[in-house]
């Protein structure tokens, strides 16, 4: 079983790469450890593979964050605090998995990489 870890960045911000780097850190780790302990351990063991996928706006960042959690998927919303170049509450990120590949890719498998 192949396990893997998605994050959704929204592209309609144009955050800067350190920004978006960033924030699609908090991602991983938050859904990391909201995670089950047996399925972040097999996903270690595999190299601990990350997908950075785009999403267009924060309407489809939230509906990926909600089908990951109506199926029962690791997954953590990231809202900037804007301390920096955006607003305070920006929804920028989601963190998916780590997880079952599979189960990720029938939620996640038709976006394309950021």
């Amino acid at each position: 079983m192949e396990y893997k870890q998605v994050i959704l960045v929204r592209s309609d911000l144009k955050l800067p790469k350190g920004k978006m780097s960033a924030q699609a850190a908090h991602a991983s780790v938050e859904a990391t450890l909201r995670a089950d302990s047996k399925k972040v351990a097999s996903w270690r063991a595999q190299g601990q593979k990350k997908v950075v996928l785009k999403v267009d706006d924060e309407k489809a960042l939230i509906k990926f964050f909600q089908e990951a959690k109506d199926n029962n998927l690791s997954a953590s919303l990231i809202t900037d605090a804007g301390k920096t170049i955006i607003a305070p509450g920006t929804k920028t990120c989601v963190g998916i998995g780590p997880d079952l590949e599979e189960e990720i890719d029938s939620i996640t498998g038709e976006l394309k990489m950021m």
